[in-house]
């Protein structure tokens, strides 16, 4: 996996993740870790990288098996997502939150996307971000909150504090009415707003499950 950026660089390698081999702006010092040092010439980074603002450092990094941690009791999961910033800003959230994984469906974007990477802000390197099913959510045994930006019930009106999953559908067609889920959810809008951006969507439902388990 291709991070861009000494800061996220570190902050993978105090997670725990292996850098193979980096890759040096001119005069940087490299980052002192394990791993292949590559020294890159005059503007060579500027057009090698994704970023408007060149890095100083473009590390390669060996990502650790990720699983969703047994006894897991929060998960935020998206089926089929497709936008960077939105996935991103769903594993940030998922950090902040307290969830133990995050889940993406088959068809979702690539979590290790240069831009869903940047988005998350280091959470990526914290957090499980795992592949998987809606099925296999249910085989964990966690209970799974869909939302919906048309039927089921408020989403304050749902009990979140027992091990759930919380399920966010895609940008443009949310999610399937007939996905094997146990509860609809919608967040009550106002106006002729049809729905939130997923990621926001996701904010709100991840800390209405905080507040409800800070009332138990």
């Amino acid at each position: 996996m291709v991070v861009e950026g000494s800061r996220l660089v570190r902050q993978a390698l105090a997670a725990g993740w292996q850098l193979r081999e980096q890759y040096v702006a001119g005069t940087t010092d490299p980052i002192d870790a394990p791993g292949e040092v590559h020294r890159l010439g005059p503007n060579v980074i500027d057009r090698t990288a994704t970023t408007d603002t060149p890095p100083d450092v473009i590390g390669v990094l060996v990502a650790p098996h990720q699983a969703i941690p047994a006894g897991a009791t929060f998960v935020l999961g998206a089926d089929r997502l497709a936008d960077p910033g939105n996935a991103g800003t769903m594993i940030r959230t998922a950090e902040a939150a307290g969830a133990d994984a995050v889940v993406l469906t088959p068809g979702s974007v690539d979590p290790y996307n240069p831009k869903v990477v940047r988005a998350t802000a280091g959470s990526l390197f914290r957090v499980p971000v795992v592949t998987g099913t809606l099925s296999e959510l249910g085989d964990a045994g966690l209970t799974l909150v869909a939302t919906s930006s048309h039927h089921g019930r408020p989403y304050t009106e749902v009990d979140l504090t027992g091990p759930v999953a919380v399920i966010l559908g895609n940008e443009a067609h949310g999610l399937d009415d007939d996905a094997p889920v146990d509860h609809w959810v919608r967040i009550p809008q106002h106006g002729a707003v049809e729905s939130l951006n997923v990621a926001m969507a996701a904010t709100v439902l991840a800390y209405e499950v905080v507040r409800q388990r800070a009332r138990h």
